[in-house]
């Protein structure tokens, strides 16, 4: 949870620990994920805050379907796939020089 005086619950950071066997593979993925007030019947959004090359990831739309839990399953699963387990990746670290501090936006990627 990102704000102790949120009563709400409304602001959580999500990890990702990429999966083996992928170009995620030992990488550490930090995510952004809000809640409205009617969550759990409308969906988190979710914005990576670490730089990633994703199928499923763009800076136009978000996830708005599922659980945070199946959201973050889900994105970890994608790591895997063959479209994605290869792809190559930006560099890690520095990620206070991103130019865009709001994050990349996780389009719906949950089948």
């Amino acid at each position: 949870m990102d704000d102790a005086d949120d009563i709400y619950m409304q602001s959580w950071t999500g990890t990702i620990i990429g999966p083996p066997n992928t170009v995620h593979e030992g990488r550490i993925y930090q995510l952004k994920l809000f809640c409205g007030l009617d969550y759990p019947d409308n969906p988190p959004s979710v914005r990576f805050q670490t730089r990633i090359n994703m199928t499923c990831v763009n800076q136009e739309t978000g996830v708005r379907e599922y659980t945070m839990e199946d959201i973050l399953t889900q994105l970890k699963k994608e790591m895997m796939s063959p479209q994605n387990r290869r792809m190559a990746q930006p560099p890690e670290g520095n990620e206070e020089a991103r130019l865009d501090q709001k994050g990349l936006v996780v389009k719906c990627c949950i089948v």
